[in-house]
C-alpha cells in the first residue's frame, strides 16, 4: 500500500459523503462536487494500485535477473572445472604415451637384430599385399 492508494480511498469516501449530503440538502452543486471527488479518488486509488503492481513486477524481475546471474556463475565455474579436468587428463595421457614410446624405443634399441628382422618381415608382407594381381 502506498500514499496514492490510501489518499485515493479517503478522497473517494469523502466524495461519497459530499454527494450524499448534497442529495439530502437538495444542493446539486454539492452533489456534483462530491461526484467529482469520488471519480478523482477512484482514479488516484487505481493509480496507487498500478504503482504497487509495477513495484511487485520490478521486484520479481530483479529476482529473476539475480537468479539468472547466480546460475550463470555456477555454470561458468562448473565449465572451468571441467576444462581444468580435461587439461589434466590430457596431460596425464600424453605423459603416459611418451613413457610407453620411450620404453618401446629403448627395447627396440636393445634388440636391434630382432627389430630389424621384424621391420623387414612387415615391409615384405606389405609389399606382397600391395603387388598387382595377375
Amino acid at each position: 500500500m502506498n500514499k496514492d492508494h490510501l489518499e485515493g480511498g479517503i478522497r473517494h469516501l469523502r466524495g461519497r459523503a459530499k454527494t450524499a449530503a448534497g442529495a439530502i440538502r437538495g444542493r446539486p452543486g454539492n452533489q456534483l462536487d462530491g461526484a467529482y471527488e469520488q471519480a478523482a479518488g477512484a482514479a488516484q486509488y487505481a493509480y496507487g494500485e498500478a504503482r504497487d503492481a509495477v513495484r511487485d513486477l520490478r521486484h520479481g524481475g530483479e529476482h529473476l535477473v539475480k537468479e539468472g546471474r547466480t546460475r550463470f556463475r555456477e555454470a561458468s565455474e562448473r565449465g572451468r572445472e571441467l576444462a581444468d579436468e580435461a587439461v589434466e587428463r590430457g596431460q596425464h595421457y600424453r605423459d603416459r604415451a611418451v613413457r610407453h614410446g620411450r620404453h618401446l624405443a629403448a627395447r627396440a634399441d636393445e634388440n636391434r637384430g630382432t627389430t630389424l628382422a621384424l621391420v623387414a618381415a612387415v615391409a615384405f608382407g606389405l609389399g606382397w599385399l600391395a603387388r598387382p594381381s595377375r
